[in-house]
């Protein structure tokens, strides 16, 4: 076996099916023609002739398993001898059908030129009794024309379903990457409520926990102050994380808790009942023309800066200061002063990087310093939110 050979591909069963049947269509053309075409001009060519001509269309046909092989080369030869044999006239139309369907442009159109030029000439050397030379020749001439424009028709077809197929294919592919963009997105956004939502309860947790830590000296009463406000951030923390797995195990379409604006006199509350030194002040005009996506992204903002003061600064002041009207923006600074005591924490910073992502994606930004906007100590985060009116 030569390597030619091993590198060709081998028939599958259906191109073994096609080609069977375009044989015995063409065997079954020569020998209708045979027929009939002895019986009409047995007086009007030698007796040699018919004999020929029943070789030469038996080779046609034999030569038709080539086809896939040497298309161009057997259509050309082929469609010549068609205009001396009117056996081999069905193996040159299969041959010319195959050149259309799958040659290029060039190729087809020398393998037309060839059948139709072939047309006239049998309509002279093979004259029918019956039957003009014209109309012979312009009879060949649209069986030519007619199997080129079936197998184009079928050639156009089968680009047309590919390209459909492909085109669904990467519909299909461009719906899955859609879903999973947003699947991801759902996860990001659900991330974020997490660490937004239990950061801040779990920051509780850790101040109370690391009090009872370092003040070993605690009376009774302090001691269970700090575990009644313990037990009530971690029933908190277990309420609001059963909430956001509720979310997941909900239908698509569920919508996470989100809070607003309002929500954050109650969050400072909260840190002031927990032994935080909270000073708000709200410069804010009407209020109520905030949409949800501002307030509550400046609820997250507040809401991670009350946590980072109470995780590195634990006994330091804190400041929050909202101000703002339609039109003009909303600002939102939280400054706290450096630690003054009792346990501080480290943080991986994901919650300022998550709290920046929330302002660019509402339109804003956000920025952060050590040693507060004053010059002084501590730290300060600040954000500006686009409000229109």
């Amino acid at each position: 076996m030569t390597a030619s050979t091993a590198a060709r591909p081998r028939r599958t069963r259906r191109e073994w099916t096609v080609d069977l049947a375009a044989f015995l269509l063409a065997a079954a053309f020569g020998v209708f023609g045979a027929v009939t075409r002895n019986e009409a001009t047995a007086s009007l060519v030698p007796a040699w002739v018919p004999l020929a001509d029943q070789v030469i269309g038996a080779l046609g046909c034999a030569a038709l398993w080539l086809h896939r092989r040497w298309p161009f080369q057997l259509a050309l030869v082929v469609s010549a001898l068609s205009a001396v044999s009117t056996t081999i006239g069905g193996a040159s139309a299969v041959a010319q059908f195959a050149v259309a369907l799958r040659r290029p442009p060039r190729e087809i159109a020398v393998v037309t030129i060839v059948g139709i030029a072939a047309s006239p000439v049998y309509a002279v050397l093979r004259p029918d009794a019956d039957i003009s030379v014209t109309l012979m020749a312009s009879l060949g001439t649209a069986i030519t024309l007619a199997v080129l424009g079936w197998a184009l028709f079928v050639r156009h077809r089968r680009q047309l379903i590919a390209s459909l197929r492909d085109r669904a294919s990467r519909a299909e592919t461009e719906a899955r990457l859609r879903a999973e963009q947003a699947q991801a997105q759902a996860r990001e956004q659900i991330a974020r409520e997490m660490h937004d939502v239990l950061g801040h309860r779990l920051s509780l947790l850790s101040v109370h926990a690391g009090a009872l830590e370092y003040r070993r000296d605690a009376s009774p009463a302090e001691i269970a102050a700090a575990a009644s406000v313990i037990r009530s951030s971690a029933h908190q923390a277990l309420q609001e994380l059963r909430s956001v797995i509720g979310v997941l195990r909900a239908p698509v379409g569920g919508e996470l808790p989100l809070p607003t604006l309002v929500d954050a006199e109650e969050l400072i509350a909260e840190s002031r009942r927990a032994g935080m030194r909270v000073t708000s002040r709200w410069d804010i005009t009407d209020s109520t023309a905030m949409t949800d996506v501002l307030g509550r992204t400046a609820y997250r903002i507040v809401q991670e800066g009350l946590t980072n003061a109470r995780k590195h600064a634990p006994a330091a002041a804190v400041t929050v200061h909202l101000s703002g009207a339609p039109g003009s923006g909303l600002t939102v600074e939280v400054h706290n002063g450096g630690p003054a005591g009792g346990p501080a924490d480290s943080g991986s910073g994901s919650g300022l990087i998550g709290l920046a992502e929330r302002a660019s994606l509402a339109g804003g930004y956000l920025a952060h310093q050590r040693g507060g906007a004053d010059g002084g100590g501590g730290w300060c985060l600040w954000a500006w939110l686009p409000w229109e009116k």
